[in-house]
């Protein structure tokens, strides 16, 4: 990356932490749109700092056959199950229900790649989640796609729920997953993690991410992507994910 490019990118990263921090905006100038997926995560990491400490990494990728995507989750933003979400940060309140991993030990980078096993078997824990969606924009869905990625994916918030006994035995691709909010079924679907398989994610991110995450360490947070697609919730919702074997995580906003 030349200097700059690196200038214009630095200029990014400060109208989307402006945006995030104040009002949202229709979309980046088009000269301040990353170029490539590089350029998306160097803009990411720079906005990921601003907040703090990494809590972990979101990856998904929106088909079987497609490279994963992923962007770090700033802890700051992360809370238990049954909390309620209170101030000016959560605004567009997008829901996701998805399946998370707690990293039990560190994967360090390292020539040999990690097998599939050896990744899983790293694994402390397996949980239901939430993940929030906020945005620097006012339609995130509508916004062109390197500016959406490049705003952290549009992570806003992670919700994790009780660890689920003998997860190993879980047929993800038969789980049932239902979100609801103030009771009301929004969402019902069945094996629907566009993944396809959403373990092949943690090994893959291990050995392809390491390059940028640094390996992934022990109390780490890795969440598998969307079964639900997007659902909003307004002020004062309270949320509940259910799936047939994984359990259940819930939240409030206020």
């Amino acid at each position: 990356m030349t200097g700059q490019r690196e200038s214009v990118l630095m200029e990014t990263i400060e109208t989307l932490l402006a945006a995030r921090k104040g009002e949202p905006i229709a979309d980046l100038p088009a000269e301040l749109v990353p170029a490539e997926i590089g350029e998306v995560y160097f803009v990411q990491d720079a906005i990921a700092e601003a907040y703090g400490d990494i809590g972990g990494w979101k990856i998904g990728a929106p088909t079987p056959e497609a490279t994963p995507l992923f962007a770090p989750m700033p802890l700051v933003w992360m809370a238990h199950s049954g909390n309620e979400l209170t101030g000016p940060h959560w605004r567009y309140r997008g829901l996701e229900a998805e399946i998370a991993f707690l990293v039990g030990e560190d994967l360090p980078p390292r020539a040999t790649p990690y097998t599939r096993e050896e990744a899983l078997a790293a694994m402390a824990s397996c949980h239901p989640a939430i993940e929030v969606l906020e945005s620097a924009f006012i339609d995130p869905m509508v916004v062109t796609k390197f500016s959406a990625l490049a705003d952290l994916q549009m992570h806003g918030g992670f919700v994790p729920g009780p660890a689920v006994e003998g997860w190993q035995t879980i047929d993800f691709n038969a789980e049932t997953v239902t979100l609801s909010v103030d009771g009301v079924v929004r969402v019902e679907r069945t094996g629907s993690n566009t993944s396809g398989d959403l373990l092949k994610l943690i090994p893959w991110l291990a050995n392809e991410g390491a390059a940028r995450t640094g390996g992934l360490r022990k109390g780490q947070w890795i969440t598998t992507g969307s079964w639900t697609g997007y659902t909003p919730a307004s002020v004062n919702a309270r949320v509940d994910v259910e799936f047939t074997h994984a359990g259940h995580v819930g939240l409030r906003f206020a």
